[in-house]
């Protein structure tokens, strides 16, 4: 076959300039300007030479949004920068309180605020190297998600190639990240149910869902024919905002031909935020898409870096879920299911109905003191809300039934019949039997979690067998698991089981912060684990430890102390981190590395936004050199750093006295 000539080629380039043009008018800026037989003769003739000239074939070609052959699995992706979920609120007085933080740790009167539709879909980073798009990647666990690149390129609002010259107009590189997400259009939903109706298919309970759906499949065909759309919201260069203002942001993503939010807004504070809200909660129904709540997000990019995140969310941003869709339906009866930690939960099992597009039939009642408040028994009718996408709930009674039964907490537990107790000034029962199969499962399974110890192959069906077999009645019983007692279970080769044991070996190598984490100990999540470990040099230090010495702990109250000091008051507990000890699974505090002592005995705090490091990283390095770093200003402090955007600390230092050094003056001090 001849090789294109330059006139084939030239064709070929001008037909996909054309075609772009045309999906941004059709898809993005919703004004097409030829009919829908044209946009299909420009696509027929580019299919035609690519087809007679394969070699001229591109990776961002119009043609690729077709999809192609199925592919045999995902493959994972770390994201540069975590994909965090965000805190709801779900009342204008919440709004407010998170106002109420944002002014005080950055110090500021008033705060500008980027109002948009929070997007009932699925979230995804989209990564373009030399300008054309090279991976897409869903949230996944915020840290590590699936690569989907395939399917992202078959929605058509989503640039495969970004125009060199609107890059360089918005002094952007051709390497960068943008962030958004997919959903589907309610029109394209109800057709999809329509189709699936007629074809005896699975009936989809929300556009969410079908959008989630239509991106995690291995047949990128599939994703084709769901009629997606991508809304972008954020814009990223290696890791960062390449600018000072989220709303430049989204003002350069617009100019770059990504479709975003015609009506996000700039506020100037949080009362203009809460009229956004009122102005779109009725007008919500008339959009083309689902949206069930407001993204509320702080404009300036210093100040999002100065407030910094949480373990799982970002402290400047927050999504403020409209009001609950209510139905009424009836209890049918009300069981307790027991959870990892031994609580005793009660859940009411209702007549199935429909509530804001999901079919629900279960809700939790939490405990025995919910339930008196609601009144509640078996038989009544009640009004259940579903708030904001979380597990739904029962909100009151609305009907008392003629032969209702109340609900009593069972003495035994209904999973190993051991005693229930209820420690006093609490509301949770509790099964204490520390070879519960209920908790012995869960425990298993949560001990194992990738942020717990990570040991990856222990599975839900690996872990049921190990219990059904005897093998494990708790989790130190996992160090002493024997090879021909795997190859023996169900679907275990010799390779499968040996790297099963390979990765519990290495387990043991993790930090304290996990294994205090990987416990299960009510209320210790992974930032808690991580300021406990900070704080106690082993788990057996942590064990001794008093309610008083616990509250000591940054971030731990009474209520977290008092779950601690209850966890290891069980003789089961305290003879499990025994075990856990002789089978090598003992680790400490990592002392930190002093690299020298030209800090010692020196205060820094930190303020506004750093250029070459996080203010994390240049605190570490403080207390790497033999410093200490605080977060407020003091007599006693001997140095402030401010970067960019700094807020009050700023102001104290000099009302104090404090010296106060420029980021350079900082990197100056620290290579003396």
């Amino acid at each position: 076959m001849a090789r294109a000539g330059a006139a084939i080629k030239n064709e070929i380039e001008d037909l996909r300039e054309k075609l772009r043009h045309h999906e941004y008018r059709y898809y993005v800026a919703d004004d097409p300007e030829i009919s829908d037989a044209a946009y299909d003769r420009l696509m027929g003739k580019l299919k035609e030479l690519e087809a007679a000239h394969p070699e001229l074939i591109t990776a961002d070609s119009p043609t690729v949004r077709v999809g192609g052959a199925p592919r045999e699995g995902f493959q994972t992706y770390q994201h540069a920068r975590p994909m965090l979920s965000l805190d709801n609120a779900f009342s204008y007085d919440a709004l407010r309180e998170f106002d109420r933080r944002v002014r005080e740790s950055s110090g500021r009167e008033k705060i500008e605020y980027i109002a948009e539709h929070k997007f009932d879909g699925l979230s995804i980073s989209l990564q373009y190297q030399g300008g054309a798009l090279d991976r897409g990647v869903t949230r996944g666990d915020g840290r590590t998600g699936e690569d989907v690149t395939p399917n992202v390129k078959t929605i058509r609002s989503i640039p495969l190639r970004v125009d060199p010259a609107a890059l360089k107009k918005a002094k952007l590189p051709p390497n960068f990240e943008v962030r958004g997400e997919i959903v589907m259009p309610k029109k394209a939903f109800a057709e999809l149910n329509r189709q699936q109706e007629l074809n005896g298919g699975k009936i989809f309970a929300n556009p969410r869902n079908a959008a989630a759906g239509g991106v995690r499949v291995l047949d990128s065909s599939i994703t084709a024919s769901r009629r997606l759309e991508f809304f972008s919201y954020y814009l990223l260069v290696e890791g960062r905002s390449p600018f000072t203002k989220l709303s430049e942001s989204l003002q350069a993503l617009k100019e770059m031909r990504f479709r975003a939010s015609a009506d996000w807004k700039l506020c100037d504070g949080i009362e203009e935020v809460l009229k956004y809200c009122d102005s779109w909660e009725d007008k919500r129904e008339k959009l083309l898409y689902e949206i069930d709540g407001v993204v509320v997000k702080v404009n300036s990019i210093p100040i999002q870096n100065e407030l910094g995140y949480t373990a799982k969310a970002p402290r400047w941003a927050i999504a403020y879920k409209y009001p609950a869709r209510q139905e009424t339906t009836v209890v049918k009866d009300i069981q307790v299911n027991v959870g990892r930690t031994g609580t005793l939960t009660p859940v009411a099992f209702l007549e199935p109905v429909q509530v804001g597009g999901v079919t629900v039939s279960r809700s939790t009642l939490h405990n025995m003191d919910e339930i008196e408040r609601l009144g509640v028994q078996i038989g009544d009718t009640v009004l259940v809300e579903r708030a904001g996408e979380v597990i739904p709930h029962v909100l009151k009674v609305v009907k008392e039934a003629a032969d209702r039964r109340p609900f009593r907490m069972p003495e035994k537990c209904p999973e190993c019949g051991s005693t229930i107790h209820k420690a006093p000034d609490t509301v949770a029962y509790r099964c204490v039997n520390a070879a519960c199969p209920a908790k012995r499962r869960e425990s298993l399974l949560h001990f194992a979690g990738r942020h717990a110890m990570n040991i990856d192959g222990l599975g839900e069906k690996i872990v049921d067998q190990l219990i059904e077999q005897g093998l494990v009645r708790d989790v130190a019983d996992l160090y002493s698991l024997k090879l021909d007692k795997l190859v023996a279970l169900e679907r275990f080769a010799e390779k499968s089981a040996q790297n099963l044991l390979d990765e519990i070996e290495t387990s043991k190598k993790n930090s304290l912060a996990r294994l205090i984490y990987a416990l299960g100990i009510s209320f210790v999540g992974e930032r808690t684990g991580e300021l406990l470990a900070g704080h106690f040099s082993s788990v057996e230090d942590l064990a001794a430890a008093s309610q008083e010495q616990l509250e000591e702990v940054a971030e731990v109250g009474p209520k977290v102390a008092a779950a601690i000091t209850e966890f290891f008051s069980e003789p089961a507990n305290r003879q499990l981190i025994k075990k856990l000890h002789k089978a090598g699974v003992h680790p400490t505090m990592e002392k930190r590395q002093i690299k020298s002592d030209k800090f010692a005995a020196k205060s820094f705090v930190f303020t506004g936004g750093l250029a070459n490091r996080s203010r994390e990283d240049a605190a570490e390095i403080v207390k790497q050199h033999g410093g200490t770093v605080s977060g407020s200003v003091s007599k006693k402090t001997n140095y402030v750093v401010v970067g960019t955007d700094p807020g009050s600390k700023y102001d104290k230092a000099k009302s104090l006295g404090v010296p106060v050094l420029t980021e350079k003056e900082f990197e100056k001090l620290l290579n003396l």
